[in-house]
């Protein structure tokens, strides 16, 4: 363990800025712009955990300038500890006076930090797997996610999808770890918007890498994923949408949710559990909500088919943080814990999720409480209350009930 303590840590006055001729591990117009306020302490899940100056962004920012200007070797513990700890959930972009980007500076600081053989061997495994667009598409052997070469009339497309021209027919991105685990979900993004194409021959977006140390190979992963994929990028994912957006832009890059308001969607059906609309609450996707600000567009889709109940806490990282959850396990299941307690507190239903590795979160987390409330990602619960209008038209009863 390492004695934070031991680190003197910054106070509110002015910031030693990066120095000309540092050793250019950052940007030095992205070091300099945080003022050291701590506005940012209150919002910062390892900083709660701890208490520590170190573990706030402002602490870590201290000890990237202290890296930059040579104060602190490469190879301290304590840089190598920090770079790990954080989540990169980015809340602390959300309160900056300053517009400090954070999460560019944690992915040039892991660049620097992990940087061949210093990366956490569990990443460069799981960065090595989703490279292999082969790879990839085995997983489609045993596990049915859908599949679509290109969009085509099809029944039941909803009144509400907008007719577009050759060539801009927007498209599904299958999730490199989504598509694996949870092949359900692009089966009901389909149930619901069958317009959507799904080109063969996709490969990760890139967001694995960036978190982990090799932004190069996230910028370039993006980019090749944006030539294959045409039209609108529609993902399941709110981190992949983050990281795609900043790289191939905003109007190029859509998370469900933020898809189905734009195109005007209107929810069919209703979710019921034993006579009554179900309870349902939901976990933000960090980068949804703190890198493109996308909080109203799922909230209002699930009002729509159930009673929706705000979760304290919804925009607090739940800990799964990408690879976070692998490599921190237990710091992981510290960061979920208070949000467990919150969860059965709420007396829900279900819990929706908007990212993959969120869903697999909540669904441990839930299990190890031995909770009754069912983690669902958002196109499930759509796709379940849409269900449920289609039974009725056939004439027969068909209730929601939780497995």
């Amino acid at each position: 363990m390492i004695d934070h303590s031991a680190f003197d840590g910054p106070s509110a006055a002015a910031p030693e800025c990066a120095e000309p001729g540092g050793r250019s591990i950052f940007d030095p117009q992205l070091l300099d712009r945080c003022i050291s306020c701590g506005f940012c302490l209150p919002v910062c899940p390892t900083y709660k955990l701890t208490g520590q100056e170190t573990s706030s962004p402002r602490g870590r920012i201290t000890l990237m300038r202290a890296l930059e200007t040579g104060r602190l070797e490469p190879d301290d513990p304590t840089l190598a500890e920090e770079a790990s700890f954080c989540l990169g959930c980015r809340a602390c972009e959300t309160v900056c006076p300053a517009g400090v980007q954070y999460g560019e500076l944690l992915e040039q600081w892991r660049d620097h930090q992990w940087a061949g053989r210093r990366r956490p061997l569990i990443a460069r495994l799981l960065m090595a797997v989703v490279s292999r667009t082969g790879l990839l598409k085995l997983q489609g052997l045993v596990r049915r996610y859908a599949k679509v070469r290109r969009a085509e009339p099809r029944p039941g497309v909803p009144d509400d999808a907008t007719p577009r021209p050759a060539g801009e027919t927007p498209s599904l991105m299958l999730g490199c770890v989504e598509r694996g685990l949870y092949p359900q979900v692009s089966q009901a993004v389909l149930r619901l918007r069958p317009e959507l194409a799904v080109p063969p021959n996709q490969g990760c977006c890139g967001a694995l890498h960036a978190h982990n140390g090799d932004s190069a190979a996230g910028r370039e992963l993006a980019l090749k994923l944006g030539e294959r994929l045409p039209g609108t990028i529609v993902t399941t994912a709110g981190g992949c949408a983050a990281h795609l957006a900043h790289h191939l832009g905003r109007d190029r890059v859509a998370e469900l949710s933020d898809y189905l308001d734009r195109t005007g969607h209107r929810p069919s059906g209703e979710v019921r559990i034993g006579g009554r609309r179900a309870r349902v609450t939901l976990q933000d996707s960090c980068h949804l909500r703190n890198g493109l600000g996308v909080t109203r567009p799922p909230r209002e889709l699930i009002a729509a088919v159930a009673d929706y109940v705000e979760l304290p806490g919804a925009a607090d990282c739940c800990g799964a943080a990408g690879t976070y959850s692998l490599l921190r396990p237990a710091d992981s299941r510290a960061v979920l814990a208070p949000k467990t307690a919150a969860i059965e507190a709420a007396n829900v239903d279900y819990i929706v999720a908007l990212n993959p590795g969120c869903l697999r979160q909540l669904r441990q987390g839930l299990r190890r409480a031995r909770s009754t409330v069912k983690a669902i990602h958002l196109a499930e619960l759509l796709a379940m209350a849409a269900n449920t209008t289609d039974d009725k038209k056939g004439n027969t009863t068909a209730n929601s009930t939780r497995p």
